[in-house]
């Protein structure tokens, strides 16, 4: 069963085997315990047995919750554990109604793009040369805050909400 909770320190070393299974430059320790140190960042893990399995690295700016650094173990992948990591983010942030929530993801990851849009984000933009091992454009997408909460109003011409 898979538990997800905040991530803590002692989970840098964790942290870091998954990202450099999963990125061609990987973040750095120093980057991990900074965003770990941060009362106005939420990280959380997802772990089976006490093993990190996956993370979820977001940042809280005056607008938006932005989604800077998620990764899955390859063994662990196509399971569910992204999908619910970023279901636990928009449950533990209902309560914010004025923050949407923003990522870049590399335009060729189609299938992360697909889960990104089956939870309700929607393009806005493009970053050209964005990731600096190939010069890689990233796609920016957006979700608006949760509807119905005080503070919130959806965007001219969408009835859903999305911009």
């Amino acid at each position: 069963m898979t538990e997800i909770r905040r991530l803590a320190l002692q989970d840098l070393p964790a942290i870091e085997r998954i990202e450099r299974r999963s990125y061609p430059t990987p973040w750095s320790r120093t980057m991990f315990a900074g965003e770990l140190g941060k009362p106005t960042s939420r990280c959380y893990g997802a772990f089976d047995d006490d093993i990190l399995r996956a993370y979820l690295i977001v940042a809280r700016y005056v607008d938006a919750w932005h989604i800077m650094n998620v990764a899955v173990d390859p063994d662990a992948r196509r399971r569910g554990v992204a999908q619910a990591m970023l279901e636990h983010l928009f449950e533990d942030t209902s309560d914010d109604g004025t923050r949407g929530y923003t990522l870049e993801v590399r335009v060729s990851n189609a299938e992360a793009i697909r889960l990104y849009e089956r939870l309700g984000f929607v393009s806005t933009g493009i970053r050209r040369g964005y990731y600096t091992d190939n010069r890689e454009d990233a796609l920016i997408m957006w979700k608006d805050p949760p509807a119905g909460l005080p503070g919130v109003r959806e965007t001219e011409g969408s009835a859903s909400g999305e911009r």
